[in-house]
């Protein structure tokens, strides 16, 4: 393992893994759709498209040949916080790879032509998100529980804002966004440490020198629980349902002990949610919780999917389990077979290069450090059933928000068991 800061302000992170023949390597960014002004929503995003159509030394068809000549992989994701540019190729090809997302992150043309071509795919893609009942919902909850805060808003911008979108916004916020500072280039695989510091140093090295962006820092104050009832109509076969509470940012030193809640509720087979609704009810397919933790905020949340004459019998039982959760805890078997279960699954999440890389490229942007795997799994290994039990009274007892997605006209239509929170 390794780390260097370069001159410029780039950080370099890389991570040996014996045994294999590849390397994944990303460059970060601590730039989401957070960061946007209102004329800006979406840009984070479909700058992450753009990048892509050509640089001052590549066309766009050019970028692609070059990677499917050595069989690579080239993409990248936009999250609320992050960027990432990425590629995954054999190990002699690192070179070339790193290349070819430094030419793209720093040296792109945002052509004009590219920008309306693009807005038409962007646009097919805020389609394709409102034909998705899970996405849609997803966002829905977010703009509900998290309302006037920028992390309410979509990742993907809105229909208005994307055609509204000029060249010389999305320039501007690449050229003030994107900078030496900022970025991160991580990288794990077959590699060494001062080899991918020295292609680094080619590729990022013509900047000024400057010192490192320091994380973002916790908010140090949990956002306000809303009480809120969010519909969309949805003429679909299911009804969707997600119900949850503002949680922990990830900054809290409690997000073991939410780890451990969070699995013991609704994160495997033998979760209290799956085992309560599906299997000894069968009212749905897919029920499961899940956290996301932001510098300064989080959320905690519930999905399930089911037929929407059963939606109101759903919501009763998961309200049923979360209330018993707050009142009681869970027992001290649960919070051994969740620990277990965390366990395993970050081991294993570890396999791959690209999970590691990503690894690499979130701890130093969220936390300005390398997070080792035995840090992670002593976290884990501390957690006490009293600790779960007073987090799930803190969490569990606040003012739950709900959002469905389904064949409901009005909040009115809806099954009782949720009029409480309009």
């Amino acid at each position: 393992m390794g780390r260097t800061v370069l001159p410029s302000g780039v950080r370099v992170l890389t991570e040996h893994v014996p045994g294999v023949r590849s390397v994944a390597l990303g460059i970060w960014l601590p730039i989401g759709s957070r960061d946007e002004r209102p004329d800006q929503a979406g840009a984070a995003h479909y700058l992450e498209h753009l990048l892509f159509k050509g640089t001052g030394r590549r066309t766009a068809q050019g970028i692609a040949e070059e990677m499917d000549a050595v069989g690579g992989e080239l993409n990248a994701f936009t999250a609320k916080e992050h960027t990432c540019y990425y590629a995954h190729v054999l190990d002699e090809d690192v070179p070339l790879a790193l290349d070819v997302l430094a030419d793209v992150v720093t040296n792109a043309e945002l052509a004009h032509t590219d920008v309306e071509l693009e807005r038409g795919v962007v646009l097919e893609e805020i389609a394709m998100r409102d034909d998705d009942p899970e996405d849609l919902l997803g966002e829905l909850f977010d703009e509900t529980l998290l309302a006037g805060h920028a992390l309410g808003l979509p990742v993907i911008g809105s229909e208005e804002s994307i055609r509204g979108m000029a060249r010389d916004t999305l320039f501007d916020f690449w050229r003030g966004e994107y900078t030496a500072p900022r970025m991160v280039v991580a990288a794990a695989g077959n590699l060494d440490h001062d080899h991918i510091v020295d292609l680094a140093a080619k590729a990022l090295g013509d900047w000024p020198d400057a010192p490192p962006v320091t994380p973002r820092p916790g908010g140090g104050v949990r956002l306000p629980a809303r009480r809120g009832l969010a519909l969309r109509t949805d003429d679909s076969e299911q009804a969707h349902l997600m119900l949850g509470v503002p949680a922990l940012d990830r900054h809290d030193p409690r997000r073991p002990v939410l780890a451990v809640l969070n699995t013991a509720l609704g994160g495997g087979l033998s979760s209290r949610l799956f085992q309560q609704v599906r299997e000894q009810r069968g009212l749905a397919y897919q029920v499961y919780s899940s956290q996301v933790s932001y510098a300064d905020a989080g959320t905690w949340s519930v999905y399930a999917g089911c037929a929407p004459e059963r939606l109101g019998e759903v919501v009763a039982v998961v309200r049923d389990v979360l209330a018993g959760a707050a009142a009681d805890g869970i027992t001290e078997a649960e919070v051994l077979r969740a620990k277990g279960s965390l366990r395993g699954g970050t081991v294993l999440g570890l396999e791959d290069t690209a999970s590691r890389m990503n690894r690499l490229g979130r701890s130093e942007l969220d936390h300005g450090r390398r997070r080792t795997l035995s840090e992670t799994l002593e976290g884990i290994d501390a957690v006490t059933p009293s600790e779960v039990a007073d987090l799930a009274r803190d969490l569990l007892t606040q003012d739950l928000t709900a959002a469905v997605v389904g064949p409901f006209d009005t909040p009115e239509d809806l099954p009782a068991a949720l009029h409480d929170l309009a």
